[in-house]
């Protein structure tokens, strides 16, 4: 089969590191992979040995001139099906032009931002199918309207044993500036609004009095950086919390964090989540969106209401507290990644539904 995918995304973490996962595992069944992705992203380079890369400028909602490019593009290529992943112009833009090619194609929907009725009657009209990547997004759209026949849930994947790295803790908190001894805090997160940020942040005072050992890293880059900088730096916490910005190397990081706390207020899924539990780090989390499938309250993590400050200092105080209850969390993480989250599974899904529409 020959798919052409394209994903806007231009650093390799979230949906554009699905799409390489899934790339991966399509190119493994024999099937041909066209990849239409941002001029010089992380994805382009990583995804050659895979996919036949096709390097195309795509500047979001507004780029009315990737309709002509992607045009062509598939005038020349002639590809079986047409994969949109991501947002940015390319799920409205890519169905447009798919439709007028005549060529099926599938959107996968990576996140649960709630959109009004009419514009998911107009938009996913344009779609064969719509994949969504959790039960939580899958909710989403039903509820804004989307026929259930044309919707699908495939699961994000994570590659979880290599997420599992046996790596050295101690030296990897070296690197990072943070003692041995010292309980060691994640958020692994784009530095926006909506992850959260501030209610740790709002949490700190209360905790670093009861865990005068805490450190806290924020992995990850975005627009809300200074602000964040500028919080933090307000607050008297800048000896305990650092901005550790966008890390390739997270897989081996997650090793020397203690605990992983994502606060978002909404959440698509949280490939950073898969990756935690794949390297065996509890996890503390807003019960929002797709993270209750990813984090299972009582089992690999700890679930509280989103923005709910006292909610959150007191889940993070009391895990802090018990080393053993850290302990079991994350084998029980890596065992419900091994079971339900894994890379076979994702590939397998979007295959079904690609056969659905070619066959």
């Amino acid at each position: 089969m020959k798919i052409l995918h394209v994903e806007a995304g231009r650093h390799l973490y979230g949906g554009a590191l699905q799409v390489l996962y899934l790339l991966r595992g399509l190119a493994a069944r024999g099937h041909h992979n066209l990849l239409v992705c941002p001029r010089g992203s992380a994805l382009a380079e990583a995804a050659a040995p895979v996919a036949e890369v096709h390097p195309l400028a795509l500047h979001g909602d507004a780029d009315v001139l990737m309709i002509g490019r992607l045009w062509r593009l598939i005038r020349a290529t002639q590809p079986e099906l047409v994969h949109l992943h991501s947002r940015r112009g390319a799920d409205v833009f890519g169905g447009v032009v798919a439709r007028l090619a005549g060529v099926p194609v599938i959107h996968t929907r990576r996140v649960d931002n709630p959109e009004p009725r009419w514009r998911v009657a107009l938009k996913y009209r344009l779609h064969d199918r719509v994949i969504a990547i959790s039960e939580g997004i899958a909710n989403v759209l039903i509820a804004e309207g989307l026929p259930a026949e044309k919707l699908r849930m495939v699961r994000s994947a994570v590659d979880w044993q290599q997420d599992a790295p046996a790596c050295n803790r101690n030296a990897i908190r070296a690197q990072l500036g943070v003692p041995n001894d010292a309980l060691l805090l994640g958020v692994i997160a784009q530095l926006i609004p909506r992850k959260g940020h501030r209610f740790l942040l709002a949490a700190l005072p209360e905790l670093l009095a009861a865990h005068p050992n805490l450190q806290v890293k924020f992995f990850g880059q975005g627009a809300l950086a200074q602000e964040l900088q500028r919080q933090i730096d307000a607050a008297g916490l800048r000896e305990c919390v650092q901005l550790a910005g966008f890390r390739a190397d997270l897989a081996e990081i997650l090793t020397a964090l203690d605990v992983v706390v994502h606060p978002a207020l909404m959440e698509g899924l949280g490939v950073s989540l898969l990756q935690a539990a794949s390297a065996g780090v509890p996890i503390i989390a807003s019960r929002v969106g797709g993270i209750p499938e990813a984090v299972r309250d009582g089992e690999n993590g700890v679930l509280v209401p989103p923005g709910d400050v006292g909610a959150l200092r007191d889940a993070i105080h009391a895990l802090l507290a018990d080393s053993a209850q850290r302990q079991r969390f994350g084998a029980n993480g890596q065992a419900l990644m091994a079971r339900e989250f894994s890379i076979d599974a994702m590939v397998e899904g979007n295959v079904a539904v690609y056969q659905e529409l070619t066959t």
